[in-house]
């Protein structure tokens, strides 16, 4: 069983690895990767391990880059300390995911839930309705969360506490319903993906939440303006093409 770590904590690497051994000594560490871009660059020209062991948070940005980067059927335990992460570990062809700090137990039981969906074979197809039971992820759940950078840390942000996202100058910025605002490290199309349909994009700048939306008013040259709970940095305007489509949006529950 060939693993590939990515950690960038180099005690936490090597702690994980020991660990993975003591518990699998048949397993052999392939490498040990320290960041996204070390991991790409590795991983497009190394496709032949088994199972990835990954922590979520590097020192350059997120793991779940990587894996949108490289197109890989390798399966992916992640490390995390954070709920919040399980489905876009999923969607990232996770097995499983264990929380820091972790034990033996937890990292002996990762592994033989892999070994379990792929009968000790690595890379057979993963069961993508299985894993969505392992995750306990529903459709109809309340909404996810999105990171947001705040001095040196990355923390998740529910999406029912925020009000708007707005892009100016390149940057991607929430405001909460509490006027908090934080910066982001993604494109608007990419967040709104992830915040739809609790949110629609309203033009270029916005992204707002339904409950954000006070009233909408007719504007010049056949706009709609949109007034939010939450004060915008600019007016909010819907264009004539989508007047419809935001006002079905609105009504809807």
């Amino acid at each position: 069983m060939k693993i590939i770590i990515i950690e960038d904590e180099e005690l936490t690497a090597d702690d994980l690895a020991d660990t993975i051994v003591e518990r699998h000594p048949e397993a052999r560490i392939e490498a040990v990767l320290h960041s996204v871009r070390e991991s790409v660059a590795y991983l497009e020209a190394h496709r032949d391990a088994d199972l990835i062991f990954s922590d979520i948070q590097l020192g350059d940005g997120l793991s779940f880059d990587i894996f949108s980067r490289v197109d890989l059927k390798i399966p992916v335990i992640f490390c995390t300390a954070f709920d919040e992460y399980a489905l876009n570990a999923f969607k990232a062809n996770g097995i499983d995911y264990i929380l820091k700090p972790f034990t033996l137990d937890s990292v002996s039981a990762a592994i033989r839930k892999y070994l379990s969906f792929t009968s000790g074979k690595g890379g057979a197809a993963i069961d993508y309705g299985s894993l969505e039971k392992l995750f306990a992820v529903r459709r109809d759940a309340e909404p996810g969360s999105v990171l947001v950078y705040y001095q040196d840390q990355i923390l998740p942000v529910p999406l029912g506490q925020i009000a708007f996202f707005y892009l100016r100058n390149g940057l991607v910025t929430l405001t909460t319903f509490e006027n908090k605002t934080f910066s982001l490290n993604k494109s608007l199309d990419e967040v709104g993906k992830v915040a739809e349909p609790l949110f629609f994009r309203t033009n270029r700048q916005f992204l707002v939440n339904r409950k954000a939306v006070v009233k909408a008013s007719s504007h010049l040259a056949r706009k709609l303006s949109v007034h939010l709970s939450v004060q915008a940095p600019e007016s909010v305007t819907v264009s004539r093409e989508k007047i419809t489509q935001f006002l079905d949006w609105l009504a809807s529950s």
